[in-house]
């Protein structure tokens, strides 16, 4: 049974204390670039950083502890558990986060959905923020995933993911098929592809590989590191907060559709809010896990309906074609903006998608 007393601990007032000295004592270093041309711009960073030292986090975190939290008492997985109101059956969707966030990347769109009278369920991802279980591999995480809904009594439910959540949600789906209705999924898998042989590929297939392959060249760096040397890197991020914050918000902004500007996708109050989660749970390390134990890509189509929403400002947009010799597509769906993390910058196109799922399952 799951437990309904399952709100995460508020933070120990020395820790944000802590977390203050460290930023106020932030050492300046010099930039090779100019701006944000080659990471993080330092001005920018420098501004944030200050507000930062100054941010009321108790009075933030009070609302995020008084959420509808659950924890499945044999799978370990904290949530979010959002009923919609009526009576009768109701359909559900599980909503999977990826990286560099959290169960917030999510918040802009669940009073949508519950709005529509579907229950959701916001896991935290094992190794995330307000998780208390290691990290694992997105393939490992779909076992505890479909324990926590079973507990929670639903039978059959949609599953959303995107980035990390991808993988999760796949493997769920080729695990689970008699429980997934059907997949919504923001970005298409692109390792299976690579187990056919090149003369084998379609067109749109190769031309999907090729645009993973030009960012993986531009931008894939910090996906290497993750991958290879995770344990390195997080004595750094989780050392020092601007470097913590410097890791995140540049990802953040090239991976949005923000111009360019990074507080207009991610405004400070929110930034700050998801940077401090990060810190004060100690998560960034475990949250490189599953690309350092990424493991085996799964092989063979997926039965489970699939419905797509690719945003264009994404990392690398599939086509529908590149997606069908894996997946049973019903609907694709490309909204006219939007990036990585579409549920928070465009919530009522993430919406649709997951409307349309529900339909593809029922």
């Amino acid at each position: 049974m799951v437990s309904s007393a399952a709100a995460p601990a508020a933070t120990d007032p020395t820790v944000l204390d802590d977390l203050r000295s460290r930023l106020r004592r932030t050492r300046r270093i010099a930039a090779v670039g100019d701006g944000w041309e080659l990471g993080t711009d330092p001005d920018h960073l420098t501004g944030l950083l200050a507000d930062w030292a100054e941010f009321d986090w108790p009075t933030i975190e009070r609302g995020l502890l008084d959420r509808p939290w659950v924890r499945g008492a044999g799978a370990g997985v904290r949530a979010l558990h959002h009923r919609a109101g009526g009576a009768g059956e109701r359909p559900a969707v599980v909503l999977l986060h990826g990286w560099p966030d959290s169960f917030l990347r999510f918040d802009r769109v669940v009073p949508l959905l519950v709005g529509d009278g579907v229950d959701v369920v916001v896991p935290c991802l094992p190794g995330y923020p307000y998780s208390e279980s290691a990290g694992m591999s997105g393939a490992a995480m779909a076992e505890p995933i479909a324990a926590v809904m079973a507990e929670l009594g639903y039978r059959r439910y949609v599953v959303s993911g995107g980035d990390i959540g991808t993988q999760v949600a796949e493997s769920l789906a080729r695990r689970y098929p008699d429980r997934v209705s059907a997949l919504h999924l923001t970005d298409i898998p692109w390792r299976p592809l690579l187990a056919v042989d090149r003369d084998d590929r379609t067109p749109d297939e190769q031309h999907y590989l090729d645009r993973v392959s030009r960012f993986k060249d531009a931008e894939g760096a910090y996906a290497a590191e993750q991958a290879t040397k995770p344990d390195t890197l997080a004595v750094g991020l989780g050392d020092s907060p601007a470097g913590l914050a410097a890791w995140i918000i540049e990802k953040l902004r090239t991976w949005s559709d923000c111009g360019g500007e990074v507080e207009a996708a991610f405004p400070r109050p929110d930034l700050l809010t998801w940077l401090t989660l990060y810190w004060v749970t100690g998560a960034i390390g475990t949250s490189f896990t599953p690309y350092a134990r990424r493991g085996t890509p799964a092989a063979g189509r997926v039965t489970v309906p699939l419905v797509a929403t690719v945003f264009p400002g994404d990392l690398y947009p599939a086509t529908r074609r590149a997606a069908e010799r894996f997946f049973d597509v019903r609907d694709w769906q490309e909204p006219g903006r939007g990036g990585h993390f579409g549920a928070w910058e465009c919530p009522e196109a993430f919406a649709a998608g997951v409307r349309s799922a529900i339909e593809a399952g029922a």
